[in-house]
């Protein structure tokens, strides 16, 4: 079913109203919840690592300088990095602006979302006047991405977006079943945008990449971020990798010229170069993962098996409200296309505040 929307309350919003509404509907919203414990974004624990701490502060001395528009630097650190044409690269403000301007560039007229998935796509692709198709996901069927998925990809589609791990349920889709989407989208000429912020979280992250298919599949848009493993969202830095030379050369002409700063620059230069970052986040997310995990199993939370650095749950508890009044900050997703409420996700944190958490979650079931 073909699916057009408008936020007929933006439409009565002041501007400030509208602004706080964008920019909060997805967590994190510390600034009116001052003082809590935020659960509500899902950002590595261990922070951005030390050596990113400080090309930030090295960078600030140069905030008299424009910005590098080419991000030549943080583009050769992760060319060498990830082993891949250095052209194949285009920075934005964090993801979210390439997501913008993906959809500006492109002005797809057709396009097929998941229900529930990240809401930005939806804003993208509505402010460039495109009709969306909503594929549900069944909570009967964990919120997994099946086969039938392709009986969506119509002719008429332009394009699609596509999360692994998924926000906010944090499940993988199997890279046989993505292979299939991927072949299919090229053959109808469809846009393939694959979103990856997550997938640096992942125990077995090397198999849960389309990296290695962008040079083949010019139809391919993988989207990443430095927000998530090297908590920078404060900085706002986001990447697309991408062989279609003809769209990065259009999203590039579209974008503004100096949406990147130094400070981000060389802060993401500094995380490329951290490898070792990386791997003690995941040790460190698996162990505290398993043990939350353990813990609303005892409570009996129902929960879906996380992949990621974050736990989707479903209760009959008004969770966002109940720990709100101890000071403790999740997501409610009753807003994500799909869902509606009892619906919650949180990310994992350190033992302290998991504890925390666990802590006001068995009082609130009554354990």
């Amino acid at each position: 079913m073909a699916v057009k929307k408008t936020d007929s309350r933006i439409d009565t919003m002041s501007g400030k109203e509208a602004a706080e509404q964008m920019e909060y509907q997805h967590g994190g919203d510390v600034y009116t919840y001052e003082g809590m414990i935020d659960f509500s974004v899902n950002i590595n624990p261990l922070g951005p690592g030390s050596s990113v701490i400080q090309a930030a502060r090295n960078a600030v001395e140069r905030m008299t300088q424009y910005p590098d528009a080419g991000c030549r630097c943080l583009r050769r650190a992760l060319a060498e990095a990830l082993q891949m044409d250095e052209d194949f690269f285009i920075f934005g403000n964090g993801g979210a602006e390439l997501i913008f301007n993906l959809t500006a560039a492109e002005r797809p007229k057709k396009a097929v979302l998941l229900a529930p998935s990240f809401a930005e796509y939806r804003q993208a692709l509505q402010a460039a006047g495109c009709e969306i198709i909503w594929y549900p996901l069944k909570e009967s069927e964990e919120f997994e991405l099946g086969e039938a998925y392709l009986e969506y990809l119509k002719e008429d589609v332009d394009m699609v977006f596509l999360c692994s791990p998924g926000n906010p349920v944090g499940n993988i889709i199997r890279m046989e079943l993505l292979s299939k989407i991927l072949e299919c989208c090229r053959k109808r000429q469809i846009r393939m945008v694959m979103d990856e912020c997550f997938y640096e979280f992942l125990d077995s992250w090397q198999e849960h990449t389309l990296q290695q298919k962008a040079a083949e599949y010019p139809n391919l848009f993988i989207l990443r971020a430095f927000t998530k493993m090297y908590a920078m969202p404060g900085l706002r830095l986001g990447y697309g990798i991408c062989s279609d030379a003809g769209l990065i050369r259009k999203m590039e002409g579209m974008r503004q010229p100096w949406s990147v700063s130094v400070v981000a620059q060389e802060a993401g230069a500094a995380a490329v170069g951290d490898v070792l970052h990386p791997v003690r986040t995941r040790e460190y997310i698996r162990r505290e993962r398993n043990w939350l995990v353990g813990q609303l199993d005892e409570i009996g939370v129902r929960y879906f098996t996380p992949a990621a650095n974050y736990i989707f749950v479903r209760s009959e508890f008004d969770l966002c409200e109940e720990l709100k009044k101890c000071g403790i900050l999740i997501r409610d997703c009753s807003n994500y296309e799909g869902l509606g409420k009892g619906y919650y996700r949180f990310a994992v944190k350190k033992r302290q505040e998991n504890q925390r958490l666990v802590e006001e979650l068995r009082r609130i079931y009554g354990i």
